[in-house]
């Protein structure tokens, strides 16, 4: 989630540092897996008529290599008129390695927009050995994401534009130039994508897994949702209780924090990932930021500001650094472990500050935004991200409501408040633009802005089988308090601690982590409660 809730592209991030494999081949030999492409035999069962043969569909199963087998789902459009239009699924499964299979596990690693296709692909690093033995990994890429029946919005270079765009406007012209920015992208979504947009919010993804369930032949649902993939699950146990099989909750999003709450809770979080990044730096021969706490900040916020008044050289003399395309370069080593990011991040900013090179914070940048160095992006994440996130949070902001709570994002943030101050206003505009387009949002755009909207009722999930959420202490993206909130409002929540910085803690260097969540998938069995696990 980005600008107002940065929580789940880095998974797609580091896979692409990793080498991620290319995308699979669709067309392939039809896989020989008779026994797990029938539905549950009990599909229909509690589901509107209109719907039955949308659960009783038979999944055509193909050979896509590298042990990997590629299929489509089709689900309606619009659950409310399930009979007029209908997308595609895309599906990847890394079948279960071993003879006691369990079931299927479909996973998603965040986003709104990360491909959970991908995601499967690098099955042995998603879930343990212990894991793929007993479950098929199956990846779905959420509707409107990536191979699955996509949003579309504007072309590569009017995305490089929109994504450099100056997100922290400091007066009217720069406000305007904003709202222009947001509005193109509406315009460009609701000419070429205008009939799905207004539903590719997460409520209809979480009905999409209980089609997904039933056509796998599963009779309750197995799922590893990581960031915002929590709140796929969450909304999915709350729709369908008597459903929930084992859900693992990693790196949990609280459903009833409204957009501005989300983005406070996050400039908490990020703010507590540069204390630690800080404390690491001061200890090394040379911090880029210098040796002191309000130091280091001030010479942070000075570089943003400096890129905000003129964007720093790179090696591309087309592409210099703006103040967004900085902040995402400081953010994505945030997301890391000491060992792997402190150290990149340093040598970046010491090149920033000393050189005026914006370089290898571009660079950390495009990694972030799955930017190729041909100019081209992996998938449409970018374009996703705002469409979800509003489609969600649907409240708005007037540009002088977002001025009027500056300060307070300012104050828990100097570094990165600012950025996520705009997010109601972002979506005022967003939802405008399409509403003057012709395409139905869930935001009244002629209503009066209210900067403290109802926010999403609890999710309680009455009577579904124990459901564990894990949340990491010093998560800078899905800050803890986020998790336990979700776990304490679902009615068989079970809250794993993880004692560390990183976003998200399955498979995070914790073998206690590890274990606890393996002996859930596996036997069903829940950690104690008050269970914290060191990194």
């Amino acid at each position: 989630m980005r600008l107002r809730a940065l929580a789940g592209l880095m998974a797609l991030a580091v896979a692409a540092a990793a080498g991620c494999s290319a995308e699979p081949e669709r067309e392939g030999q039809r896989a020989d897996v008779p026994d797990r492409s029938t539905p549950a035999p009990d599909a229909t069962e509690g589901v509107e008529p209109e719907l039955a043969t949308f659960y009783t569909q038979t999944l055509e199963w193909r050979d896509c290599g590298e042990g990997f087998q590629c299929s489509t789902a089709t689900v309606p459009v619009d659950y409310a008129g399930p009979g007029g239009e209908t997308l595609e699924l895309a599906l990847l499964r890394a079948p279960a390695t071993g003879e006691e299979r369990i079931g299927s596990l479909l996973v998603n690693p965040g986003g709104p927009g990360a491909s959970g296709v991908e995601y499967a692909q690098l099955a042995g690093s998603v879930v343990t050995d212990q894991v793929r033995e007993r479950y098929d990994i199956v990846g779905f890429d959420p509707r409107g994401v990536a191979q699955s029946t996509p949003v579309d919005c504007v072309d590569d270079p009017d995305l490089d534009e929109y994504l450099a765009a100056d997100a922290t406007p400091d007066d009217d012209a720069e406000i305007t130039a904003l709202e222009e920015s947001t509005r193109d992208l509406a315009s460009g979504c609701a000419a070429r994508s205008g009939d799905l947009v207004p539903h590719i919010g997460t409520a209809d993804v979480a009905r999409d897994l209980d089609v997904l369930r039933a056509a796998l032949g599963d009779e309750k649902l197995h799922f590893l949702g990581k960031s915002y993939g929590t709140f796929i699950g969450a909304l999915y146990a709350d729709q369908f209780p008597d459903r929930v099989g084992r859900l693992v909750l990693d790196g949990a999003i609280d459903p009833t924090l409204s957009g501005d709450d989300m983005g406070l809770g996050q400039a908490r979080g990020f703010e507590r990932a540069l204390s630690a990044f800080l404390a690491w730096c001061f200890d090394q021969d040379s911090c880029a930021l210098g040796s002191a706490e309000g130091e280091a900040r001030a010479n942070l916020a000075g570089l943003l500001q400096r890129a905000d008044e003129e964007p720093l050289a790179t090696d591309d003399e087309n592409r210099p650094l703006t103040e967004a395309l900085a902040f995402y370069g400081i953010i994505l080593p945030l997301y890391l472990t000491a060992d792997e990011g402190y150290e990149p991040l340093n040598e970046a900013l010491d090149l920033a500050l000393t050189e005026d090179d914006g370089t290898l914070l571009m660079t950390f940048a495009d990694l972030y935004l799955e930017r190729n160095s041909d100019g081209t992006y992996n998938g449409n994440a970018n374009e996703v991200i705002g469409l979800v996130n509003c489609l969600d949070h649907p409240e708005q902001a007037t540009a002088e409501q977002a001025e009027a709570g500056l300060a307070e994002f300012t104050a828990v943030s100097q570094v990165f408040g600012p950025f996520l101050a705009w997010g109601g206003f972002g979506c005022t505009t967003l939802a405008e633009g399409l509403a003057e387009a012709g395409v139905g949002d869930p935001a009244d755009p002629t209503a009066t802005p209210t900067a403290t909207p109802a926010p999403h009722p609890p999710v309680t999930a009455p009577g579904a089988d124990p459901i564990l959420v894990v949340g990491t202490t010093g998560d800078p993206a899905t800050p803890y308090e986020w998790a336990e909130s979700l776990a304490a409002q679902l009615s068989s929540g079970v809250l794993l601690t993880f004692d560390s910085t990183v976003h998200t803690a399955y498979l995070a260097g914790s073998h206690c982590i590890d274990d606890a969540v393996d002996a859930y998938l596996l036997a069903g069995t829940v950690p104690d409660e008050g269970t914290s696990c060191a990194s």
